[in-house]
């Protein structure tokens, strides 16, 4: 096996571009119409000199990692642009030789720290490592010549069991050598709590030549998975499921879908009592029977304080908004829950980390454990394709993927960046409806171009056409 890579970050440099919805989406307690998306380019240079820039690019999503009311989306904008500076003056500011990973971990406790005392809370604190280091290892493997994929199976970036002790008497090399990337994903479309249903719903439409009801979804893209939003309230919650069930119970062949929470439930009795009613309403018969898991249906400021098992007995149940750092996922095991979101945006060695939690637990006879695939807001591009990389090697199968719909591909960007990335990657995108967008067909994207050297893009976006930040 190569030896890890050692570098250091010579240089980092951010930009912004807005992205417009063409249709309103809510989740919690936002209902987004348009937010920034952020890049950042990383220079790294290797002890012989040679250099090469890598990027990484995620959505600056509001209501998510800070869901204080008290904020406005413009504050969370701006904590969010904080903590991207914050790891960026860290990685730059390091002039030792390290690996990939170990510049994560050099700076891992001292970044959640400098956020603390800037009121950011862990979740939000991890958006700029997340960032950053996906930059990082696009970088180094350009240098090395590797995918994303053959990076982390041969451990170029030195990842280790320094954070995570339960995992020093786990073979993690072993571990990251046997994942397998896949050529296939499905995509789980998420039901947003506004989203019109069918074509009586639909009373403002936008007309752009795009599925815009659910019904519409379903017939154009084939869809076999389905995120659902609820929202708190135990009979409105039964009822727009009830209605949600009508249209993809019409569906032919078989579904399965996911209930998301998104923290509205205050206790495990109230998201409890939501599952008895599902189970009891005969029009929800075949979704009950097709749901695989709850995610996070505790506000997050009791989640972890609270056992879950007698709601777990029921249906598995696993965190997201509560896995704000590197200790959550052992916490929330000890309490009966059964998983944890992937999500580009908390950071893919966490991500890899909690995978081989998952793999020790369960070798070990602690219960079944798994990883879910998770994150609507991934625009087409950089962001998507680093996630749906991530996604394809833990292996997860399927993976929320909704950006394609509530955003218009990648019609807000230079024809030339579009056409870019459509060569660079002729089986994840189609050139359709004036703009390239995610090519997906019978519920399923293809990845196998994420394959190339670097962190799964043979395309670079125009950063010309941005706003770069100070």
């Amino acid at each position: 096996m190569a030896e890890p890579l050692r570098l250091r970050v010579a240089a980092v440099e951010r930009y912004e571009r807005p992205v417009r919805l063409r249709l309103p989406f809510r989740f919690g307690v936002v209902t987004l119409t348009e937010a920034p998306q952020a890049f950042v380019r990383a220079r790294v240079r290797l002890a012989d000199g040679r250099e090469a820039w890598g990027a990484a690019a995620e959505l600056l999503a509001p209501k998510w990692f800070d869901k204080d009311l008290a904020l406005s989306n413009e504050d969370n904008f701006a904590q969010l642009r904080e903590a991207l500076a914050l790891a960026a003056a860290a990685y730059a500011g390091d002039a030792a030789l390290r690996t990939p990973f170990g510049l994560f971990a050099a700076h891992y406790r001292a970044l959640l720290a400098a956020g603390a005392a800037r009121g950011l809370n862990p979740l939000v604190v991890s958006f700029g490592p997340a960032l950053l280091d996906r930059a990082v290892l696009d970088a180094a493997g350009r240098l090395a010549g590797v995918s994303f994929y053959d990076a982390v199976r041969a451990n170029l970036a030195g990842i280790d069991a320094s954070l995570t002790p339960e995992l020093a008497r786990f073979d993690l090399a072993k571990f990251l050598r046997s994942l397998a990337p896949s050529a296939t994903l499905a995509v789980r479309h998420t039901v947003g709590l506004i989203d019109p249903l069918t074509a009586a719903d639909a009373v403002r439409r936008v007309d752009d030549g795009l599925p815009e009801t659910l019904e519409e979804v379903v017939a154009a893209y084939g869809h076999r998975y389905f995120k659902l939003k609820v929202a708190g309230d135990v009979d409105a919650d039964v009822e727009r499921l009830a209605r949600i069930a009508a249209v993809i119970d019409a569906r032919p062949g078989v579904y399965q879908a996911t209930l998301d929470g998104n923290e509205q439930y205050h206790d495990v009795e109230g998201i409890a009592a939501l599952w008895q009613r599902i189970l009891a309403t005969p029009r929800l018969a075949r979704l009950a029977e097709s749901t695989l898991f709850i995610e996070q249906p505790i506000a997050r400021a009791h989640a972890l304080e609270r056992d879950v098992r007698a709601l777990a007995r029921l249906k598995p149940v696993i965190i997201d908004e509560s896995d704000g750092d590197l200790d959550a996922f052992p916490r929330a095991r000890a309490l009966g829950y059964a998983g944890v979101s992937s999500k580009a945006c908390k950071g893919f060695y966490k991500s890899l980390l909690n995978a081989a939690r998952c793999a020790l637990w369960t070798a070990e006879g602690r219960g079944a454990c798994f990883m879910s695939g998770e994150d609507l807001t991934c625009q087409a591009g950089l962001s998507v394709q680093q996630d749906l990389a991530i996604v394809s090697l833990l292996g997860l199968g399927h993976v929320e993927r909704n950006g394609h719909h509530y955003v218009n591909g990648m019609a807000g960007l230079p024809r030339a960046e579009q056409q870019r990335f459509l060569a660079a990657h002729p089986d994840l995108y189609e050139d359709r409806a004036g703009a390239v967008r995610l090519r997906i067909a019978d519920g399923s994207v293809r990845v196998g171009s994420l394959a190339g050297p670097g962190f799964a893009s043979g395309a670079e976006p125009e950063w010309s056409a941005m706003t770069r930040l100070a």
